[in-house]
């Protein structure tokens, strides 16, 4: 059900609104054999990316929170479940992913320094109100779970009275989506025993703020696991999931920083760190010759960019790493500092390739600026060490190859600049190839060069970026999806268009005419199409390990029902 009103949609096929030109989808056109009378004719279909849901990482295993000993709480908990299912006090269980540094110590990447300023933030000054979004997580009994600004014990009032909203949508059979205001949309999203909601000031569309939320439930699922959560509070349903999540909020914070500045969360795909073939190839043979037995996944980054990754061959044959998936991986390196410390092993969930299982992770900076960094995904707890093998190999390949230099120095520029392209009032542009062989099973990837002048203040980089939201939402829109816009804004002129190989959105000049912007796209595909092995990964390469080779069985899951002590240096998550 849907509060308040919502925008209308005009039923033309060609629609003039403003300084806005748009072409409505045409069914049953034909591709244009060139950009350029493609443009003209707004044709191709749109492309859909099946996603696949994969099964090879380890079962889930039990939470076993850390619940204050009270005897009647734990005769509840008892009465209300057997013995093997209820929720257990446990001194050593802190709710936080404890991991094996260098020094074979505990440490946990969800430290103390990772407290948000915005924790303390007053929630009754103008100030918070005035932030442009608010995301809230509570339980369905109305506990506070997370704020996005201010303390959430402050904010219990205002999330109850959100709780309050959806029960009653729900005591009538409907359910809340969204409700609209004169310069408001709130948005809620219920997966379970969680609620989110997003309180935004924004352009974006109900269905952009909706990504967001599931991005933020991912992210909480990624270190609790789904069925782990909705076991909880089907024992216990006002159990207080802060205690699980202590710590993690800068994880969080660091998320919604991120999808509200990088491209690669509105559009869905991956940022590949420009590299000539011949060195991405170089490295990826480095990861494939370096594996052991339930070695599923080998992932090089360099300051949030993908450099390679290498896939178990028969989970090539299964799925694909979802973008998503590999978004929360990132974020969750980039927010911690505590992954600087050395060899890090915690485990982690991947909730788009399955929500009930985990992985072990194992992470290293190969670099003394830690700017590069290894991330190993296993499916066997047990395999720190022989992981921890596996990255001394591919650090002793790379020092002979010279690589962490080679990479260094496609790093010096963070992407690559516009001027590069050679084409006159172009801008910036965001590309995303949708034609990808199915048989490749490969990431959803982008490319995007560095944001200059006139967008050099943090204010244009956010006015730009809400220019492509908007465009965005009208190409994605439910009711009337289009294939291309022409868009004259103040002070720059853009045009997104979408066929069924690509997905394209640029920012010209303001004074630029439509004619020399689809001459300037035509010239800006045929550079792509010339430099897509450099921007891309076109083959992902795959090794084959032994103990993979049975993917029905729970051997290759490699993981239990429960947890216990652990001897060999590390406590998992769950």
């Amino acid at each position: 059900m849907e509060a308040g009103s919502s925008l209308s949609h005009k039923s033309e096929e060609t629609e003039a609104q403003g300084d806005t030109v748009c072409t409505e989808v045409k069914e049953h056109d034909a591709e244009a054999t060139n950009p350029e009378d493609g443009i003209r004719e707004a044709v191709a279909e749109e492309a859909q990316n099946d996603e696949c849901e994969g099964s090879v990482c380890s079962t889930e295993e039990e939470v076993v929170p850390d619940e204050e000993k009270d005897a009647s709480s734990d005769k509840e908990l008892s009465d209300s479940a057997s013995t093997d299912n209820t929720l257990e006090d446990s001194s050593e269980f802190s709710g936080r992913p404890l991991v094996v540094c260098e020094k074979k110590e505990l440490c946990s990447p969800f430290g103390a320094d990772l407290v948000s300023s915005h924790r303390e933030e007053d929630v009754t000054a103008e100030s918070w109100r005035m932030h442009r979004k608010h995301v809230f997580v509570l339980s369905e009994a109305g506990k506070p779970i997370y704020s996005r600004y201010g303390n959430e014990e402050a904010l219990s009032s205002t999330m109850g009275v959100m709780m309050a909203l959806v029960s009653f949508v729900q005591s009538g059979n409907n359910i809340i989506h969204s409700i609209y205001s004169d310069d408001h949309k709130v948005v809620f999203l219920q997966r379970g025993p969680l609620v989110l909601v997003s309180v935004s000031r924004t352009l974006q569309s109900e269905i952009q703020l909706h990504s967001e939320l599931l991005y933020v439930y991912y992210q909480i699922i990624s270190m609790l696991t789904q069925a782990s959560v909705a076991r909880i509070f089907e024992r216990k349903k006002n159990y207080d999931l802060r205690r699980l999540l202590t710590g993690s909020e800068k994880i969080l914070d660091n998320l919604l920083n991120l999808i509200d500045s990088d491209p690669s969360f509105l559009l869905g795909a991956v940022q590949c760190l420009p590299l000539s073939s011949s060195l991405r190839e170089s490295l990826s043979q480095i990861l494939q010759k370096a594996t052991t037995s339930n070695l599923v996944f080998s992932i090089l980054i360099a300051k949030n960019q993908l450099v390679t990754i290498v896939q178990e061959r028969t989970v090539i044959d299964d799925t694909r790493l979802d973008p998503v998936d590999l978004h929360l991986l990132l974020n969750l390196i980039r927010a911690s500092s505590a992954f600087q410390a050395g060899e890090v092993w915690t485990p982690i969930c991947l909730p788009r390739f399955n929500p009930n299982g985990y992985f072990y992770a194992y992470i290293s900076y190969l670099d003394p600026d830690c700017t590069v960094c290894l991330l190993l995904l296993s499916t066997d707890r047990e395999a720190f060490y022989s992981i921890s093998d596996c990255k001394k190999k591919i650090e002793e390949s790379m020092a002979t190859h010279n690589s962490i230099q080679a990479i260094s120095s496609a790093l010096q520029s963070h992407s690559y600049s516009i001027s590069l392209l050679g084409v006159p009032d172009l801008r910036h542009f965001m590309y995303k190839p949708l034609d990808i062989p199915e048989n490749h099973k490969q990431l959803t990837q982008l490319t995007s060069p560095e944001v200059e002048a006139p967008y050099c203040s943090e204010e244009e980089k956010v006015r730009l970026f809400d220019l492509y939201r908007y465009l965005h939402s009208r190409i994605h829109s439910t009711t009337r999806p289009l294939r291309l816009i022409y868009h004259v804004a103040e002070k720059e002129t853009l045009l997104a268009w979408v066929t069924r190989k690509f997905e394209l959105y640029t920012c010209f000049s303001p004074l630029v005419t439509k004619a020399s912007a689809i001459n300037a796209i035509t010239k800006l595909l045929r550079w792509i199409k010339k430099e897509e092995d450099r921007l891309f990964i076109r083959n992902p390469p795959k090794y084959t390990t032994a103990s993979n080779t049975s993917r029905g069985s729970r051997s290759s899951r490699g993981g239990s029902d429960r947890v216990d002590s652990i001897d060999n240096g590390f406590l998992t998550l769950l």
